[in-house]
């Protein structure tokens, strides 16, 4: 290739690389990995929190019980999370703490919600 050729095929790539089209789709692709990859959990997350403010001084009794709520592709859900089914899965009549557990597969593709009940 001459000296030529060689300055043409580079001009035709830098008026590739400036073309407004290119740089603002490239700008966008780059910001979507970036807020997926810099996004807690967006892959997997398995959170468990407490609903309480004095988790010091709460008693947890020696009973526990939990109730599930399930959704998968956005689209179905089903279960039931209420204080009373978790608290009937575990033959517990005094609740004293509970938490919530939250498990989320690939951006909530899939998702299993789950009320925690501790008590007597």
């Amino acid at each position: 290739m001459d000296q030529g050729g060689a300055e043409d095929l580079l001009d035709s790539h830098k008026t590739f690389l400036r073309s407004p089209s290119m740089n603002s789709s490239r700008l966008s692709c780059v910001a979507v990995l970036l807020i997926a990859l810099t996004a807690p959990g967006c892959l997997f997350a398995d959170v468990v929190t407490p609903l309480d403010v004095d988790v010091n001084v709460t008693g947890l009794g020696d009973k526990e019980g939990r109730a599930n709520a399930y959704s998968i592709l956005w689209l179905f859900s089903w279960g039931d999370r209420g204080t009373k089914a978790a608290a009937e899965n575990g033959g517990l009549t005094v609740v004293n703490h509970m938490d919530i557990q939250n498990v989320v597969v690939l951006f909530g593709l899939y998702v299993r919600q789950t009320t925690i009940v501790y008590g007597e």
